[in-house]
This record gives structure tokens, sequence and C-alpha cells, in this order.
């Protein structure tokens, strides 16, 4: 099956035209149009936002007999929301406290910009400094952050460190070695995620030096090194963001990924899709065939580099990104790529070098109140039941009652496929 999205810029006639450089006939059959104006669209995606994100659940209260305890004041307080939402991090956070306030009150995952990448970690051969990078773990840790490793390789020959890029073999596989051996043994079991091979579906170093199999390679190294929780992402550009880029196409990525997958079966474990993200105006209708295709395969799906390119509607777009993606079932995380610097952001801000909101940042703080469920109270019915619809998420649940002593609290976590109905038992 063949899905795609547009979004029309002119009403009117239109014709669907169908283009292949396979070197067979292709016949197009059972072909299905159908329209949505923008108020059916955000309609079916309140719809699936409620259905993947939230969950009505059932509290009971009892006594320590068992017995239900009618009239039983009952609150329910969000302590952590389970959706991770997150933003790059620079490693100017580590001298500016305003910034450390700003994001540590805001975000549950990071990912930092450049300074775990080798050309960061290791400036001249065999001259490793992870001092940056472990500064900014620990601050991140003291927040209870979760980290993603990006990247332990970068297939684009640019972005390689400068004495890397004209070894012979035999050097670059030392080289190659020591540097995956180095990164992932230092921060195995630390990370949540690990970027093993950045960009490997438009670029190809490795795999011009050491064969096509380069990439399958590294990730059964990583695994071997991590044996984890940590997942292994493939993380590219353009699967979501430009439906004309043929190298990055649904299709291109998923069969990457099981190329990846079959040759080394251990890669099967652990293995998750990261899709950057880096719009200019989102093709939203295009995006969410895009997250359908991706779904299919199975495993985590991440945004991990989200930007959208700068104008008077860069807020409203960022919107609209955020919000497709957190309604979509196989989304799992999300993060912003709007690291601060004070001489300015790779393409999207949040704030300004005052740490004061900009629209974008207005925008991510208006969703994060709006998918954070706000406290709730009341009162247990004849067989001690309260009902409340709430965001997945962990909860401090409390019920007091006049044949108590005191009041009672629990931990409830509330999750996609877990069950609905909770004990309370004072």
């Amino acid at each position: 099956m063949l899905k795609g999205g547009l979004t029309a810029a002119k009403a009117g006639r239109a014709e669907l035209y169908f283009e292949s450089n396979a070197t067979v006939d292709i016949w197009v059959d059972s072909v299905s149009l159908k329209p949505f104006t923008k108020e059916e669209w955000a309609a079916h995606r309140t719809e699936s936002t409620r259905a993947a994100r939230r969950k009505t659940v059932r509290l009971q209260a009892s006594d320590s007999a068992g017995n239900p305890l009618q009239g039983a004041e009952v609150s329910v307080e969000n302590v952590r929301t389970s959706f991770p939402l997150g933003a790059a991090m620079s490693g100017e956070i580590l001298h500016n406290a305003a910034y450390q306030q700003w994001f540590t009150s805001r975000f549950t995952v990071t990912t930092f910009e450049n300074e775990m990448k080798w050309y960061s970690t290791e400036p001249a051969p065999g001259r490793e400094d992870y001092t940056v990078a472990d500064a900014m773990l620990a601050l991140a840790k003291q927040h209870g952050i979760g980290v993603r490793g990006h990247n332990v390789f970068w297939d684009d020959p640019k972005q390689q460190p400068r004495w890397v890029q004209s070894l012979p073999y035999q050097d670059l596989l030392a080289a190659a070695s020591r540097r995956i051996r180095s990164f992932v043994s230092r921060y195995a079991g630390q990370l949540i995620a690990w970027d093993v091979v950045n960009e490997n579906l438009h670029f190809s170093f490795f795999e011009r030096q050491f064969g096509w199999d380069a990439s399958t390679a590294f990730y059964a190294a990583a695994r071997l090194l991590d044996a984890g929780s940590s997942l292994m992402f493939m993380n590219d550009f353009n699967t979501l963001e430009q439906p004309g880029d043929m190298a990055a196409v649904p299709g291109r990525y998923v069969d990457r990924l099981k190329q990846i997958i079959a040759s080394y079966p251990e890669n099967g474990a652990g293995m998750a899709i990261g899709l950057e993200g880096h719009f200019t105006t989102p093709n939203i209708p295009y995006m969410r065939a895009a997250l359908d295709s991706m779904s299919q395969v199975g495993i985590p799906v991440w945004l991990t580099e989200v930007d959208v390119a700068g104008g008077p509607m860069q807020a409203q777009h960022l919107e609209e990104v955020l919000r497709e993606a957190y309604a979509h079932p196989a989304v799992q995380g999300v993060i912003l790529w709007s690291a601060w610097h004070a001489q300015g952001c790779y393409v999207m801000c949040l704030t300004d070098n005052n740490f004061k909101n900009l629209p974008q940042g207005d925008v991510v703080d208006r969703l994060l109140g709006e998918w954070r469920t706000p406290a709730q109270t009341g009162t247990t019915d004849a067989q001690g039941y309260f009902q409340a619809e709430v965001a997945h998420g962990e909860y401090k649940v409390t019920v007091s009652h006049p044949s108590l002593n005191t009041s009672v609290s629990q931990s409830v976590t509330v999750e996609l496929g877990s069950g609905n109905h909770f004990f309370i038992q004072a």
C-alpha cells in the first residue's frame, strides 16, 4: 500500500499523477483520495490524542478490612507525565544559571547538540576529552532529565574530525574502534538512547571505507558495549519533512533498517526509529501518512531534532508539528532542536537571551500544560469508587475519610495497555 498526503494551495479541479523510475510497468489500483477540512483534521487528531495519551481510571478506596469507603475525599496529583518532550542542550548551560532554571523546569529529556560528537570529544588523534559532556550529563542527572547519546558516528564525510577524513584504511579502522569502545563504554547504562550512525540514508562515509555493512557492524558493537535498556536509533532527516527526497522516503528508511537488523539478528532488540524533523513549511498530511507507514515496523518512533524555519508562521507551524506527533500512537518522544547560544540558535530559538519566551517557547509551554493533567479532587461513591480521566504518567493519589486517623497516599502509574482499576487501601 502506498500512502501520502498533501495540502492543496488552491480550490478547483486537479489531477493525480503517478510517476516511477522502475524498469517494469506499475499499475495503480483502488485509488482513494479523501479530503478533510481543517476542522475535521483537528477533530480526528483530538480523538487520536485521547486514545493514545489518556485513560479513564477508576480508583477504589477501602479500609484496612477491605470495606469500601463511601464519601472519602480523593485527590489525584500529577507527579510526572510519561510522554517525553525535551530539547537539545548546549554546553553554555553549564555557566548560565538562568538557562539552567528555564531548561530544567520544563524538560524531561535532552540531546547534547554537539558535545558528544566525535569532533568534540577527540579533536586530535588519541586526545580524548569528555569534560564538557560529563558535566552536562551530571547536570541532567541532577534534575532527572534523560539523555540521548548523539552521536557515535556521523556518516557525513564533512562531519568527521578533521584528522579522520584522510586516514588510510587500517588507521581509520583503529580510530573508529577506539571511538566506539571509548564513547559507548563510558556512558553505558547512563543514557536512554544512542544515535549509533547518524544520517546513513543520505551519506556513506564509513560504508565507502569499510564496506556496505559498516553501519550494521557499528550497531552490533554498540549493543554489546551497552547491553542495557538503551534504544539504538537510526537517525535521519526528510522522512517526515520532504516527500520529494527519495533517499529518505519511508520505504527506503524501512529497507535500511531491516538490512541492519537482518545482518545481525541481535540488533533487532532495542532498535528504534529516529526522524529528525527539520521542517520548512510542514506538510502535515504527508507527515501523518509517513508516521503511519513507519509505525508498521512495530518499534519505537521518536522525532529527534524538531525545528521549523523562521518566519511569521514559525510558532504556528511548530504547534502543528508537535500536535501531530503527540497524537500519533507510534511516537514515543520528541526532542526540539533549539539549543540556546548567545549568538543565536541553529534554526529555531524558544527564548531570547534573557530567557523570556519567544512565540515558539509559548507554544511549548502551552502544550506542556495542556498535556499535563491538573490536580483533580472528588468524593467516592457508595462502592468506594472515584473516576477520573488522566494523561498517561505517574500520580500521587491521596485518600482521606472521617474513619481514618490520617490521610493515605499511594503512587499510581497510568500507562497505555495497563489496567484502569486501582485499589487504595487505608
